[in-house]
């Protein structure tokens, strides 16, 4: 074939729409598969452009076996400042190749498939590490697309929850993240806490998902007993608080990179035997939920495994709804 399928953010997030549970399962999946060894997953590539501080651009590539059958990359820019000028913080694309042929076959637009891949994997996370327990209250610190995908998996995961606390360094941004929150979910209550530390005392599940380049939180000994803390964006708690709780991660070898927490964590005690297992083994019953009642951390680095799965997913779907363009002959005819 000689085609190519393009799917747009419009239609990725018509075809997403009510799948949240299909999309949880599919990043379990593309979990189980790499901890059993059926994927190939290189380290990500960062690319840094002369553009304000935390501005970047990264390839993630991989193969995903185990039933997937899927290659591919996202290409994905996180740029902060785009906020200041009222636009998405971050764009990307995700091509999908034959693994049989290498041929691309499709262009998807990825950065709502990876919002749901990371919400998805949060919501698991949340789901498996409370081990039964389901918190009435969630804290959200950092209020942009992010969290409140998180929000929305966790409400399908975890349909017990009824209120909200959030917080963000943009007063404003945390106001119209609660006023979005009570569109989606009127019964829900959704309350504006004054500071991050408020929310970790008040809120036995916490989800970070923020732009800070620099851990902000030095004190974990604030948390509920038993809190589930979902370090989304791997760059909040400084190491000294990482290596006082258990950690859990969705692999060791890509997360300990870049100077996360937990990569400032390994240099400071030089190792990573801080880090108790990973989320599949957790989600294939060979890990116990926790250890021990201090908080649990679950630091994801995102793989792009999970990326493959979800896209694999809205390709699918794409074909069989016909909701996708085509672009006829884009690949060269085959050397006579």
């Amino acid at each position: 074939m000689r085609d190519l399928v393009v799917v747009t953010g419009e239609q990725v997030r018509g075809l997403l729409a009510g799948r949240e549970q299909e999309v949880v399962d599919a990043v379990l999946g593309a979990y189980r598969a790499h901890a059993r060894g059926q994927s190939s997953l290189p380290h990500s590539a960062f690319v840094r452009c002369p553009a304000p501080r935390a501005s970047r651009i990264i390839a993630l590539p991989g193969f995903l076996g185990d039933g997937f059958d899927v290659a591919g990359v996202k290409w994905i820019a996180s740029f902060p400042g785009n906020l200041e000028q009222g636009i998405a913080r971050a764009s990307a694309v995700l091509l999908l190749n034959s693994p049989r042929t290498g041929h691309v076959e499709a262009i998807l637009e990825a950065s709502l498939i990876s919002a749901a891949r990371t919400a998805a994997s949060a919501a698991a996370a949340a789901s498996l590490l409370l081990a039964g327990d389901r918190p009435e209250r969630v804290g959200l610190i950092g209020t942009g697309l992010i969290n409140l995908e998180i929000a929305r998996y966790l409400r399908v995961c975890l349909p017990e929850t009824s209120s909200f606390l959030l917080y963000d360094l943009d007063p404003e941004r945390a106001a119209g993240a609660a006023r979005s929150l009570r569109r989606a979910a009127p019964e829900m209550e959704v309350a504006l806490a004054e500071s991050a530390q408020q929310v970790l005392d008040r809120c036995p599940l916490v989800s970070f998902a923020t732009t800070a380049v620099r851990p902000h939180v030095e004190d974990l000994a604030c948390c509920p007993r038993g809190a589930v803390l979902l370090h989304i964006s791997l760059r909040d708690l400084a190491p000294e608080a990482i290596l006082a709780c258990d950690n859990v991660v969705d692999d060791p070898d890509h997360v300990c990179r870049a100077q996360t927490s937990l990569h400032l964590a390994e240099q400071l005690s030089g190792s990573r035997d801080f880090i108790r297992c990973t989320l599949a083994e957790i989600s294939e019953g060979t890990a116990p939920a926790r250890a021990g009642d201090g908080p649990v951390v679950f630091s994801p680095f995102g793989l792009g495994v999970l990326d493959l799965a979800v896209g694999k997913l809205v390709h699918e779907l794409a074909l069989a709804r016909g909701s996708h363009l085509t672009i006829p002959s884009f690949l060269p005819l085959a050397d006579p």
